[in-house]
């Protein structure tokens, strides 16, 4: 009998941006490796997580992806979970994955999207970024991008150790950088080209949510803390967002590309307000025009133009085919709902009502 420790990982309710949580369930089993399939549903107490009340407080989580545990090691697991109601069959209404599920079966997954993202973070030590003096500010922005030496990157042993955790695990990482405020990193996760590997939205938005995790249980190993705000330090400092490049098999068609990489640009133009209200709490601090965005009142498009709302990378506009990257997601928001309503938006699936559950 082999007995694996089980990490079970869920979204919360918190508001207006949602937070993780976990706790360990141990699993006897008698097989090599645990699949989805092999985890129970388990409950949890949704009055301390901002999705119950006290009264009627059980709530379920039921694994939904499944990878190795590369902190706990060999034969355990991180098990990341939707939350469901007492009745273990229909979405709590916190349960934004079910949504991009849904929006996925209603005709998403008919145009084959791909997508991947660019998490933009920001390490603390403490109230300060990491690196920064106790008083002042450090020398403006210019060095740190890409940068190397103990005076210019800061935090380098936590993002390395974060890297191969995430590949240990086998989370679809694509690769890392130091971003243009000192203290802040970038990851990303999406198409690798790695055989049998998926990059459908809700493959690739659930690994972002473990990579998350990593991050942060890591950060608790060198009391660092990650965090994910729009614009974690105001003034004249780059924000941190959360880039999302898409692609539908008629957009890396070479002969249907620039012509549907236009179509979808148009129709996201046409939604841009309903875009910007599910892309992270306080855009607008971040989305000023400067710093490498566009306004947030502004929908703005262009190749090669990292002041545009939506890039189209110039290799993809010289071969006539591939992808595009919206760059109004803020670091903090959902990825779920920014590949549901890209998915929606672009590939045209109908928009169901608010009071529609998901089931």
């Amino acid at each position: 009998m082999n007995l694996s420790q089980v990490t079970y990982i869920w979204i919360d309710g918190t508001d207006p941006t949602q937070a993780l949580r976990s706790k360990v369930k141990i699993v006897p089993h008698n097989k090599k490796s645990l699949s989805v399939e092999d985890l129970p549903q388990w409950s949890f107490d949704g009055s301390s997580t901002y999705q119950a009340v006290g009264h009627d407080s059980d709530l379920i989580l039921q694994p939904v992806c499944v990878v190795k545990d590369p902190i706990l090691g060999q034969g355990n697991y991180l098990a990341l979970c939707e939350v469901y109601n007492p009745d273990g069959i229909t979405p709590h209404p916190s349960n934004k994955r079910a949504h991009l599920v849904d929006v996925m079966k209603r005709g998403g997954k008919n145009q084959d999207p791909w997508i991947g993202f660019e998490q933009e973070y920001t390490l603390f030590d403490g109230q300060q970024p990491l690196g920064w003096p106790d008083r002042g500010y450090p020398a403006p922005q210019g060095p740190f991008y890409c940068g190397v030496g103990a005076d210019e990157v800061f935090g380098r042993h936590l993002v390395e150790e974060h890297a191969q955790a995430c590949l240990d695990a086998g989370i679809m990482l694509y690769g890392t950088n130091a971003e243009v405020m000192p203290g802040q990193w970038e990851f990303q996760i999406g198409y690798r080209g790695v055989e049998d590997e998926s990059a459908d939205p809700v493959t690739v938005a659930d690994h972002l949510w473990l990579a998350r995790w990593l991050l942060y249980r890591l950060g608790e190993d060198h009391d660092i803390t990650a965090k994910l705000h729009p614009k974690p330090v105001k003034g004249d400092w780059n924000g941190a967002g959360k880039h999302t490049n898409i692609s539908t098999a008629a957009m890396r068609d070479p002969k249907t590309g620039m012509e549907a990489i236009n179509k979808a640009i148009k129709a996201l133009e046409g939604r841009h307000k309903e875009h910007i209200a599910v892309y992270g709490h306080d855009l607008e601090m971040r989305l000023t025009g400067k710093h490498e965005t566009a306004h947030i009142s502004q929908f703005k498009s262009g190749i090669g133009n990292r002041g545009a709302s939506v890039r189209i990378p110039r290799p993809v506009a010289s071969k006539g085919y591939g992808y595009i990257e919206d760059r109004r997601p803020g670091a903090n928001a959902n990825p779920y709902e920014v590949a549901a309503i890209l998915v929606e938006t672009i590939c045209g699936v109908p928009v169901k009502s608010k009071n529609t559950v998901d089931a």
